[in-house]
């Protein structure tokens, strides 16, 4: 075999690799890592890779290996979209086994490389295994291959940054003991030292929907999860600034066909990083092409230019956006005027770059963090919207970059779930198909031609459509102000997969509703799933009509529900329904998955939900009770479905109809809530409420509403008191066969509240299982909804707290004996013959913690002079 030292003496690829390593250096990096660690794991020899970057050999290497067993091995096959280096060789390990590297104090970039592929005698299903890196978990139970195939990869790559004192940096593999045949491999690994460009230090990171900041600091461990170059090309390594990152084209993360328009600056054209900003932050082909949502107001006004990330649940997430005002003819503040979502909740409400950056063609970044809980995974949500109570010059709205980092757990942890397997549907890029990792591209020059010309013109279609639809709507329903305003016809809506369309498979993390309104059914098809809507299969009745239990897509069940001519809610509702949750996405709202309309049937297909309403297991039901638990964990999902829709959407969305039988329950109890054929857009900024007729449930009625006709997001909190009520109790919200006062469960509770009796309507199935903290505190939240008048009840964010706060109070009881109501109640606990001081800006509980009911005091300070309780609510990872 050659000298691999002599072949890159004298090879003229060795004298181009080394040209292109100086044009590097001179013309992109700049920054000079200290340290530069890459490794070719199981290489015979040093090797140099596409990007002139040498890579050293692990065999006989100076790096401490140190463990079990462990052998070198080719790959059986090489695909081809797999680079040599470093993907061909590989070190497998079957038993645990350390690299050790000497590096100097600060912060390291670890990339870890991995091919999945049968190596000698070992197969690639078995290579399952942990990664540890000092106090850090970087994977646990990790599988190269499961990875690869839910993600339509061929190899993978993972990169961490974690700060390291001088000394020795291990970086440990381990087989799993729960596989048969287990095994670690590891094809590459790469240890590159970084400027520390996280940390908050000097910086402000807020906690998204509070005021809070996050504190990045050197026991803080990162995996980088996505970056993206948005509206731009893919950048690679060698592109970088010196830290040698790939950023990503953002196409495949965007959600369905708004995909807006690529923008980018003249070549010529001078970014000029402002004072305080090294420019190794991103690379300047970053702040030189954009994505904006296009020329049209009326378009631009119409949706969200939103993109979506698969990501773990249960941790924290830094999201890092960049900016840089590159348009001719922005260059002032309030031009340019966009609100920012993050996992539906208001990051920003009035982003402006020039007044960020003080002027255009100056790149500005900013750092938010977000947390994740819930199921094992979920999409974490970034959206853009036009401002318009600023009234900028233009409606629009401009990213140039996003960067989403896990932050580790407080015991370590960043590993996480397998990826959700992606859906292999068309999309399309107006400008490229975009190459990835994997490789896997389809450069098919005609076709984008084609894609481009058409998404502009259905961007002006689109445009004529709603202005044409929007002025007619106006002029039709202007003396209606309960109808359903600048309805688009639904056969208007085209389906999203584009006839000829690109394939782009790669790294794609397709939306599930192939248009903006989701699946159009045929009449047939809803009849065969419902076997011709069988009795046998209701499921329930409402006010539209009959809910049945269906069945398609090869055996997935959904709830389909049957619109009756003769109910007083029609088409307007049906419309409605559609218009709102098509724009809504979030883990506890119902999801609708499709409609039917032909001829005089209106249809709307649904996630199935297991476990059916929320009414269903509470009272008039052979179901066993629900544990306080579940209630609580009931309650708090529906009141963060609530507070989306109040403050996490475009505009204020009023449910008007909150009940119940509108809380439905998945299969692992998960609370959604459902039934948006009531609802309305709130007041602008500009009003204090929206005058409309009363539509709602009786029981449920805000008696403000219900006088004056006058609907604000409060009238929902009132439902949501009588709800939390319910839950209490286990009674419905009107029950005729009861005393004239007990009628009605809210002014049967405002009653025993105010003679200090309130404990008397607790459900007996819950009595000696609620800690007295944690009841008094969810009835204080239920008493202070009820408020005669709206401006005296909480907001649901308030309501939210104080739902999440109960459930910690609930849990410190749990660690004592609980006390029984009927015979143990302190005076600070006063549930007999006294009443709840829920007009007091701050009470005490009986444990010392201090709160409140209307806003967002801090509990009790421990001795360090930070809230226990309340830190662990504000900084999720605590939790």
């Amino acid at each position: 075999m050659r000298n691999p030292n002599k072949y890159h003496r004298h090879h003229p690829v060795a004298y181009f690799s080394c040209f292109l390593l100086l044009i590097r250096v001179v013309f992109c990096a700049n920054y000079v890592p200290a340290e530069e660690i890459l490794l070719n794991c199981g290489a015979n020899g040093n090797t140099t890779d596409d990007d002139g970057r040498k890579w050293e050999t692990d065999v006989g290497s100076e790096y401490g290996l140190s463990g079990g067993d462990s052998v070198v091995a080719d790959a059986a096959m090489q695909k081809p979209s797999v680079p040599t280096i470093p993907y061909m060789t590989a070190r497998v390990f079957t038993s645990e086994f350390t690299y050790s590297f000497q590096v100097g104090s600060g912060r390291k970039f670890i990339r870890l490389y991995f091919y999945p592929a049968d190596y000698g005698n070992v197969v690639d299903r078995n290579g399952v295994f942990s990664v540890h890196v000092g106090p850090y978990a970087l994977l646990k139970n990790f599988s190269a291959y499961d990875t690869a195939n839910n993600l339509n990869y061929d190899f993978v790559s993972k990169e961490y940054s974690v700060h390291v004192e001088t000394g020795t940096l291990n970086v440990t593999f381990t087989p799993s003991p729960n596989v048969n045949n287990s095994y670690a491999f590891i094809n590459g690994i790469e240890v590159v030292s970084h400027p520390d460009i996280y940390s908050s230090e000097g910086t402000s990171t807020i906690i998204v929907g509070t005021s809070s900041a996050f504190d990045i600091g050197n026991q803080t461990a990162l995996e980088n999860v996505y970056r993206l170059n948005v509206g731009g090309q893919a950048i690679s390594p060698s592109g970088d600034t010196g830290l040698f990152r790939r950023w990503d084209g953002d196409i495949a993360y965007i959600y369905g066909m708004a995909v807006g328009v690529s923008v980018a600056t003249d070549p010529n054209l001078t970014i000029s990083y402002p004072s305080g900003m090294p420019d190794y932050v991103a690379p300047i082909d970053v702040y030189k092409t954009a994505r904006a949502m296009g020329p049209t107001p009326q378009v631009n006004l119409g949706f969200n230019l939103s993109w979506y990330f698969d990501v773990d649940t249960g941790f924290s997430y830094l999201v890092r956006l960049h900016f840089c005002e590159i348009a001719p003819d922005i260059s002032k503040p309030n031009q340019r005027v966009f609100e920012i979502f993050i996992n539906n909740q208001t990051a920003v409400p009035d982003a402006d770059v020039i007044l960020w950056a003080e002027k255009s063609k100056v790149p500005v970044y900013k750092d938010y963090v977000v947390f994740l809980d819930g199921s094992p995974r979920q999409d974490l949500w970034l959206a853009l919207h036009p401002n318009t109570y600023m009234k900028p010059n233009y409606f629009n709205a401009i990213l140039n970059g996003v960067e989403i980092f896990k932050i580790n757990a407080s015991d370590g942890n960043l590993a996480g779930s397998l990826p959700n397997p992606i859906q292999k549907q068309a999309i399309i890029d107006p400008t490229r198909v975009l190459s990835h990792d994997s490789g896997k591209s389809n450069n098919k020059g005609g076709i984008i031609g084609g894609a481009v010309g058409g998404v502009i013109a259905a961007i002006f279609i689109a445009g004529f459509l709603v202005c044409f639809i929007s002025r007619r709507g106006k002029q039709k329903n202007q003396n209606s102000s309960d109808a359903t305003s600048n309805w688009i016809p639904l056969s208007l809506y085209g389906n999203s997969h584009t006839s000829g369309s690109t394939a782009q498979t790669v790294g794609s993390y397709a939306p599930s509703l192939p248009s903006s309104l989701g699946r159009r059914f045929t009449f047939a098809e809803i009849k065969a799933a419902t076997n011709n809507f069988d009795e046998a299969r209701l499921l329930g009745v409402g006010g539209f009509g009959k809910v049945y239990e269906g069945e398609m897509d090869n055996g997935k069940k959904y709830a389909i529900k049957r619109g009756n001519p003769l109910s007083d809610q029609g088409v307007n509702e049906f419309r409605t329904e559609i218009e709102m949750l098509s724009k809504l996405r979030h883990r506890h709202l119902v999801s609708l998955i499709g409609y039917c309309e032909e001829g005089t049937e209106m249809i709307l297909v649904y996630d199935y939900m297991a476990n059916g309403t929320l009414r269903e297991h509470l009272y008039n039901t052979k179901n066993k009770p629900l544990t306080w638990k579940q209630r609580l964990d009931i309650c708090i999902g529906a009141a963060k479905g609530l507070h989306y829709l109040h403050t996490g959407a475009k505009h204020t969305i009023i449910h008007r109809d909150v009940k119940t039988t509108n809380i439905l329950l998945d299969e692992k109890w998960v609370a959604k809530v459902s039934d948006f054929g009531l609802s309305k857009t709130g007041p602008t900024m500009d009003h204090t409420h929206v005058s409309t007729v009363v539509k709602g449930s009786f029981g449920y009625l805000d008696p403000e509403y219900y006088r004056r006709q006058k609907l604000t997001e409060k009238s929902d909190v009132y439902s949501f008191g009588v709800v939390l009520f319910e839950i209490l109790s286990s009674r419905p919200a009107l029950n005729t066969k009861l005393e004239k006062d007990q009628v009605s469960l809210a002014e049967w509770a405002l009653h025993c509240h105010k003679k200090g009796i309130l404990d008397q309507i607790l459900d007996p199935n819950l009595k000696g299982r609620i800690s007295p903290d944690c009841f008094k505190r969810v009835a204080e939240t239920a008493i202070k909804c009820l408020a005669d008048e709206g401006i005296d009840r909480p907001s649901m964010g308030d309501v939210l707290w104080n739902l999440e706060f109960a459930q910690k109070l609930q849990e410190s009881g749990e660690e004592e004996s609980l006390v029984d109501m009927d015979e143990e109640v302190s005076d600070e606990m006063p549930l007999k013959g006294k009443t709840f001081d829920v007009n007091a800006t701050e009470s005490t509980s009986s444990n010392g913690l201090s709160t409140s009911i209307g806003g967002r005091s801090l509990a009790s300070e421990d001795s360090n002079g930070n809230s226990s309780v309340f830190s662990q609510l504000m900084q999720p990872g605590g939790r």
